[in-house]
């Protein structure tokens, strides 16, 4: 694993130690950030990321490289993502971490416009996981979603998500919705 574009590219990342772990692949990674320059971000410096899932950070550090201006990651084991934000030392004041059920969010201090969510495969955790996010105030109006499931599983966007496109790489699938 290792960075793909911005201020850290090529910077290699720690593998997840963690068993269950699977990141976002690299390609499809960079494909993802390719479909969000292209089209969705026009500043990254305008960019809070909230990394839902976050494993091993691998998400949220790639945006922080492009310039994101904070991002806050998300998982209820935090190891791995620890390991790979240690790498990272002048960006630590632009990062949060935070230990929580993606089910059972906690209330929000902070409303994010960015949200990258990739759950484990056919958990069914990505639906309430969604809804929790949106009630407990994460996510700002507009807030642009990227949600990685696998390409078979079936994805019900929750009232106020608004299905924008759809990708397919390998075994995932990349849904972009806009939170309204």
């Amino acid at each position: 694993m290792r960075i793909i574009g911005g201020t850290y590219r090529g910077k290699k990342l720690y593998s997840p130690a963690a068993e269950g772990i699977r990141p976002t692949a690299d390609r499809a990674r960079e494909s993802i950030f390719n479909i969000l320059n292209s089209g969705f971000v026009d500043n990254w410096e305008n960019f809070r990321l909230l990394d839902i899932f976050a494993g091993t950070g691998a998400f949220a550090l790639e945006s922080l490289s492009r310039g994101a201006a904070e991002v806050c990651l998300i998982d209820i084991a935090l190891e791995s993502a620890r390991r790979n934000l240690a790498l990272f030392p002048k960006e630590q004041k632009k990062i949060r971490l935070l230990k929580a059920d993606a089910r059972q969010l906690p209330s929000a201090a902070e409303k994010y416009n960015l949200l990258f969510m990739d759950a484990p495969y056919a958990c069914g955790l990505t639906e309430p996981a969604l809804k929790s996010a949106a009630e407990q105030g994460w996510l700002a109006p507009e807030c642009l979603c990227i949600i990685e499931t696998e390409k078979k599983e079936s994805l019900n966007l929750p009232a106020g998500f608004m299905l924008l496109e759809e990708r397919v790489y390998g075994i995932a699938r990349f849904t972009f919705a806009r939170y309204k």
